[in-house]
């Protein structure tokens, strides 16, 4: 019987010299995705559409040297911490620690720093299950690296299953106290290129944390009654994104409080491909690709603003700076665990 398969070839070697493989994952029906070691990237993701066709719903690169610059963190694992810490800096047990203010004339630290996850090589281990085939990505990162305490021991796996669903699980140990946020920066677009204004939304979310003008939270938790971000029942992204025009996101870049382990449905009516999002995580930051730059990407296309769209899930946003938010703080002896399962389907 067919469970899937799994083949591996060479993709380059970053400009320090380090090889990097592409490793194809194709699960019984089909459905294939291709993963890099270098930044845990998910650079190809095909789905059938209504007419039984396949289609890439992911955004992506052709070459590793347009990953190695890649500015809007497209397919990456993110880490030691997703999204922003105001004034890169944070505190635990009263020592206070420095990181990096890489977020593009703001006062932040973003993404784990200048050299995240998204730019480190992987090890990868791969196998086939009866449930489908599997690659799980390791990393081991010292203390000190991009001025993060402790060393972190992190593991991601992808499972492409034969319910054709790609369930993420992130793990990792520390050895002195520390910070983690981990989470997974594909941009998606379900049509398989152009705009997404035709994709239809729904976020599990009855509150949001309302950001200063530098994207950190303000510390409030604010229900999504009345405002902009009431995405609870199905929007068309180019009607929503159309009245935050004048915003300083210039979209949606905002995170979501979940209500419960289902957190977002998305799908585009011209190829009937559906996406439920399932997470253990507290939180989403929904972008809607509003920074992308025209940067060109797989097949000759061009990736400018609102041409993808990411659901990061998460803890939330300069969480070791507001008492009231999940606690992101990883102690010796405990285990950060999340999972994350987006199921692709047929409406």
């Amino acid at each position: 019987m067919f469970f899937g398969s799994i083949d591996k070839r060479e993709f380059g070697a970053t400009t320090e010299g380090i090889a990097v493989q592409e490793y194809t994952l194709v699960n019984k029906n089909g459905v294939m995705m291709k993963v890099l070691t270098y930044g845990g990237i998910i650079r190809e993701l095909w789905v059938p559409d209504k007419n039984g066709n396949f289609v890439d719903i992911v955004l992506g690169f052709d070459s590793l040297e347009e990953y190695e610059r890649n500015p809007g963190y497209l397919g990456a694992l993110i880490g030691r911490f997703a999204n922003r810490i105001a004034y890169g800096k944070f505190e635990i047990d009263g020592v206070t620690y420095q990181l990096a203010l890489n977020d593009k004339g703001r006062p932040n630290a973003l993404h784990g720093g200048y050299k995240g996850f998204n730019k480190k090589v992987w090890k990868a281990f791969d196998e086939i299950t009866p449930n489908g085939p599997i690659l799980t990505l390791k990393y081991f990162s010292h203390d000190g690296d991009e001025g993060f305490p402790g060393d972190l021991d992190v593991s991601v796996t992808y499972t492409l299953t034969n319910e054709n669903e790609l369930k993420i699980d992130y793990t990792a140990t520390t050895n002195r106290p520390t910070i983690v946020n981990l989470t997974q920066h594909t941009y998606f677009n379900l049509a398989g290129g152009g705009k997404i204004y035709d994709h239809i939304v729904v976020l599990n979310a009855d509150k949001y944390t309302p950001v200063n003008e530098n994207l950190i939270p303000t510390g409030d938790i604010m229900p999504v009654e009345d405002t902009l971000y009431d995405l609870r029942k199905e929007t068309r992204l180019g009607d929503a994104i159309e009245k935050l025009k004048n915003s300083n996101a210039k979209g949606y870049d905002n995170n979501f409080v979940l209500n419960s382990e289902f957190a977002a449905k998305v799908y585009e009516p011209s190829t009937g491909i559906s996406m439920e999002l399932y997470t253990t995580q507290p939180g989403l930051q929904f972008y809607t690709g509003n920074y992308l730059p025209g940067l060109n990407g797989k097949r000759g296309q061009n990736y400018d603003a609102h041409t993808g769209f990411c659901l990061e899930t998460q803890h939330f946003p300069d969480s070791p700076n507001h008492e009231n938010f999940p606690n992101t703080v990883l102690r010796p002896g405990e285990i950060y665990k999340h999972r994350s399962v987006f199921k692709f389907g047929i409406i």
